[in-house]
């Protein structure tokens, strides 16, 4: 039962779906009814006792559906994770086991897997029956209550919490066919890493893509994580962007352990974009591997893509806080990736390989989809369509390179004379 005190005279008792029941001072109860948007109506109407609708104005967008039963602490909340690549799968260890410890976590995880023959059986079977992901994640046992379905509306139709864990490139199909099929009081976290296209040109933040189409919110988590690593339970530290804090503490719990430790933050967009934009430098370092040109160098290129990353951040998302850069979602991940992460791995077999993008990834990843040269090519439509290549010469030669417009050979070349040793924000507060 939620009770929260809106005045002397209201309280509210329950949420069921968009309708809201309230005790008050003269009536018995009444009603408020939410609008498609999840937004109150302005006006305030008390014709005469008994249960009756009635609107009830707010200035948030979301009003957090009433904190959303956050408050209610009596009704376990159910997790859904919307992926189950390694990342997803490694996440998936983690909220498993504090949903069998936690109180306010429902016992039963489950884990949208996209379906898939395994030696003539079915990928999801296998999960349920040995609580391994063999093609993602292998020799990590999962948790017994973490439940693989292969329908993704299945997976998630009861969650209150969804964790979306899938290459960027396909959250709109996802959203598509979840939306309205969900609880319209779920709220999401995104631990995608990459952007979209924006329809116009530009990117679009994959935060925004799943609040604007499923009407609910959606915080984010990045860091310096390389799935491996978290799934062999070696201490780390990653960042949860929320720009609602009062979900902070029920997102912690979900992921926190004593060897993932969580930071809130509420500088969600910053967050988002430095786990993007990693991804496009950590490919640059990958180059230099692949030509052999050894560790100052790829520091040099580290410095200047942490340089190009604030800069970005200052142009198309001012109002963020320099100190989120220095959060693990920031100059954490970004070393990370540099020096262990899969885009750096399969850069620089691309350097000494000579073979495509694609022909690496189906060699090296299973098939998984890399994220620096999609999200490089994303970001470079929108630094063209500003005319502002030449103001972020890291990213824009690495693109290139990708793409096949310049030899690998070339990429020091392009970044020898970088215009910004030290850039100085202009919109970035420092605190």
């Amino acid at each position: 039962m939620l009770i929260k005190q809106l005045s002397t005279n209201y309280i509210i008792k329950n949420v069921v779906g968009k309708v809201i029941t309230i005790k008050t001072a003269r009536h018995s109860s009444v009603t408020i009814s939410l609008d498609s948007k999840f937004k109150f109506n302005e006006q305030l109407h008390l014709a005469k006792p008994g249960k009756q609708n009635f609107n009830f104005f707010s200035s948030n967008l979301y009003l957090r559906y009433v904190k959303m039963a956050h408050s209610d602490c009596t009704q376990p909340k159910k997790i859904c994770i919307v992926g189950s690549g390694n990342w997803g799968s490694a996440i998936a260890k983690i909220v498993g086991h504090n949903a069998e410890r936690l109180d306010n976590l429902d016992n039963r995880v489950t884990m949208y897997v996209y379906e898939e023959m395994i030696n003539g059986k079915k990928l999801t079977e296998i999960i349920n029956e040995t609580h391994e992901n063999v093609k993602y994640l292998p020799g990590h046992k999962l948790p017994s209550n973490v439940v693989a379905v292969p329908d993704v509306v299945d997976a998630a139709k009861d969650a209150d919490v969804l964790i979306f864990v899938v290459p960027h490139q396909f959250i709109r199909t996802l959203c598509a066919t979840l939306l309205g099929k969900i609880k319209p009081t779920a709220v999401a976290l995104s631990l995608i890493k990459g952007f979209d296209r924006a329809k116009g040109g530009g990117i679009d933040l994959i935060s925004h893509i799943i609040t604007r189409h499923l009407k609910i919110p959606c915080s984010v988590l990045m860091g310096a994580n390389l799935a491996g690593e978290v799934a062999d339970e070696k201490f780390c530290e990653t960042t949860i962007g929320c720009k609602d804090v009062s979900l902070g503490p029920l997102l912690r719990d979900i992921i926190q352990t004593d060897y993932f430790r969580v930071v809130v933050v509420d500088d969600e967009d910053t967050v988002e974009v430095c786990g993007a934009l990693k991804n496009i430098v950590a490919c640059g370092a990958g180059f230099v591997d692949g030509l052999g040109l050894g560790d100052n160098t790829k520091a040099a290129v580290i410095r200047l893509g942490l340089m190009e990353m604030v800069k970005f951040v200052d142009v198309f998302y001012p109002g963020g806080k320099l100190a989120t850069f220095f959060e693990s979602c920031g100059v954490a991940d970004l070393i990370t990736t540099c020096y262990g992460g899969r885009n750096r791995k399969v850069s620089e077999a691309f350097v000494k390989t000579g073979k495509t993008i694609k022909e690496l990834e189906d060699e090296m990843l299973n098939g998984q989809k890399l994220q620096g040269p999609f999200t490089a090519e994303e970001v470079n439509t929108m630094l063209k369509s500003k005319n502002m290549e030449n103001q972020f010469p890291l990213f824009t030669s690495i693109y290139k390179i990708c793409d096949g417009q310049l030899p690998p050979a070339e990429f020091i070349s392009c970044i020898k004379n970088h215009p910004e040793h030290i850039y100085i924000p202009k919109f970035i507060t420092f605190t």
